[in-house]
């Protein structure tokens, strides 16, 4: 085990972690000896999830749907009273769904910035009575969307991202005194499921070829790739770090 990223006995809550970033940062921390809840919208996926990570004592099933508020009231609860209090909240649920300005209804803003944003805050806002017991750290994951302009259909998701970068800012600055850091992860193109299904919609390997031609490494991001910076902001020896804005992006937004 890397001595700097030690996490035996520390809890962690990953939100949104059943598939892509959120699966490959329980199986990380995991593996660098943390106990951490899995989220996911319904018991079944989370369950799901925790058998395919092999069980054991140290995965703790929370399963709810974020975006309502008695959902979210309930499992942040229990997943602190299983986990026996908290180290990390890892707030990383969110959805991508695109949209023209023109298609874009109020149901539809509602939904993504119930989940993208109301839910980032309130789930942090949970979270903080015990992360000030432990000086314990709050990472949120934006998008390299919420820093720079995307495609056209984005607009929305954008906007939640960009929301999340500056609360972002906000709480480290309300909690700094408290011991209690707060920073924010901006990934950009990482192959996930969800990407791995809108290229086979697209075709001919339409969406790798686009992020390849627009990403100044020339390629995508793996999921281990973006969790890595989430470990780096997440360790002990990086307790100097607060209000941080990282991207994980291939250098994506360095060109704007």
């Amino acid at each position: 085990m890397n001595p700097q990223l030690d996490f035996t006995n520390k809890r962690v809550l990953v939100t949104g972690s059943t598939l892509g970033i959120g699966r490959t940062a329980v199986e990380a921390f995991l593996q660098l000896g943390a106990t951490v809840a899995v989220n996911g919208r319904t018991a079944e996926s989370v369950d799901r999830a925790i058998r395919e990570m092999g069980g054991g004592a140290r995965l703790i099933a929370a399963p709810g749907d974020l975006s309502d508020t008695a959902e979210r009231t309930r499992t942040v609860g229990r997943a602190i009273a299983d986990l026996g209090g908290l180290d990390v909240l890892i707030n990383n649920a969110g959805r991508g769904d695109d949209c023209l300005i023109e298609d874009v209804t109020e149901g539809y803003w509602k939904r993504m910035l119930d989940l993208n944003l109301k839910a980032v805050f309130f789930t942090a806002q949970a979270c903080v009575p015990a992360l000030k017991k432990t000086r314990g750290s709050i990472i949120n994951v934006a998008s390299a969307l919420g820093l720079i302009g995307g495609p056209a259909g984005s607009v929305v998701y954008a906007t939640t991202k960009g929301g999340v970068v500056q609360m972002t800012r906000m709480m480290a600055l309300a909690l700094a005194v408290e011991g209690v850091r707060v920073n924010v992860l901006c990934p950009g193109w990482i192959d996930t499921p969800m990407i791995q299904r809108d290229n086979a919609a697209a075709g001919d390997d339409a969406l790798y070829k686009y992020i390849a031609q627009s990403v100044p490494m020339g390629r995508i991001g793996t999921p281990q790739e973006c969790v890595g910076a989430m470990l780096y902001l997440a360790a002990a020896q990086n307790s100097y770090t607060t209000g941080a804005v990282l991207s994980a992006d291939g250098g994506l937004s360095c060109g704007h």
